[in-house]
């Protein structure tokens, strides 16, 4: 498989203060780990362009942007739109480098450029609600590239996997009513941002489980579940909101996942994506906290994703 990770160093200058988990040395741990792996000369890398606001509107209101860009304050301050979602005055320029790698890595996985892509960005996305931002997301970077997919692309099934320790309530809220997009996840619950589970149809698949959950128990909700929706779905392109905070070793979140966990969900996906969608996967960074864990499950999933392991 043709790989390509998509990044850009104005994604390290979102800053949220040095007491912040959701910090620039993620970006940094895993450039170190990749760089450790030895897959510089195996995986493609690209520069993430800024997405333009039409991109961002796909999905977002515009109160929702101009919130983000209207507020940026001074140099060495802070803006607070929530108790754990702050701006710095780079903050605006870092989430369109985000939502711009996911556009970007979309339009070469359709083009046909590359198979599939991980896009190692920050500040994340899956919380980002259409109208405001939240739980340290600015804007949806998985939502945003699946719209793109489907309104600018032309394309007409796609799905959203999310393997993050909390739920994506704003990818939820941006897809709930629409047929075209399947949602496929797990979360711990109750947990932030403690959402009540929906029911599961043919189009959502949030299975929420408890803390202390293992990669035995990951595997059973994937195999019982995911796959039988995805497949009856037949997505035309899957978009995966990467969050590695279900590691055992991550404090923010309770579950028990290791890195064989993470590339044996990668290795499904990719066996789906060859089914139905030309192999087609944008993979974009959520959560993951401790440095370390966060560095290795990164490798493991790039490594899936190119079918190098």
């Amino acid at each position: 498989m043709s790989t390509a990770i998509y990044s850009h160093p104005d994604c390290l200058l979102h800053d949220m203060g040095d007491w912040h988990p959701e910090t620039p040395a993620r970006l940094r741990a895993i450039e170190d780990q990749l760089i450790l792996a030895r897959l510089d000369g195996l995986i493609e890398h690209c520069s993430a362009p800024l997405a333009d606001e039409a991109a961002i509107l796909r999905n977002h209101s515009r109160g929702a942007l101009d919130l983000v860009r209207d507020n940026l304050p001074p140099a060495g301050e802070h803006y607070p739109l929530d108790g754990d979602t702050l701006l710095c005055k780079d903050s605006y320029r870092a989430a369109l480098r985000a939502a711009g790698a996911a556009v970007a890595a979309t339009d070469a996985v359709l083009a046909g450029t590359i198979d599939n892509a991980f896009c190692a960005v920050r500040p994340p996305g899956h919380h980002a609600r259409p109208s405001e931002p939240m739980g340290f997301c600015l804007f949806n970077n998985v939502a945003i590239a699946a719209r793109h997919a489907l309104e600018a692309h032309g394309l007409e099934r796609v799905a959203i996997v999310d393997f993050d320790v909390h739920h994506g309530n704003g990818t939820d809220e941006s897809f709930r009513d629409d047929p075209r997009v399947l949602m496929a996840s797990f979360f711990q619950h109750p947990f932030y941002p403690y959402t009540e589970p929906g029911p599961v149809t043919p189009t959502s698949v949030n299975i929420p489980v408890p803390a202390r959950t293992d990669g035995s128990a990951m595997r059973k909700v994937v195999e019982e579940q995911w796959l039988p929706a995805l497949h009856a779905h037949r997505p035309q392109m899957i978009f995966v909101s990467a969050g590695f905070d279900a590691h055992r070793e991550d404090d923010l979140g309770g579950m028990a996942l290791v890195e064989a966990d993470y590339a044996w969900i990668t290795h499904r996906l990719v066996e789906v994506a060859r089914e139905h969608a030309q192999g087609r996967i944008v993979s974009c960074l959520e959560g993951g906290y401790n440095l370390s864990a966060l560095g290795r499950s990164v490798v493991a999933h790039v490594k899936a994703l190119a079918e190098l392991d």
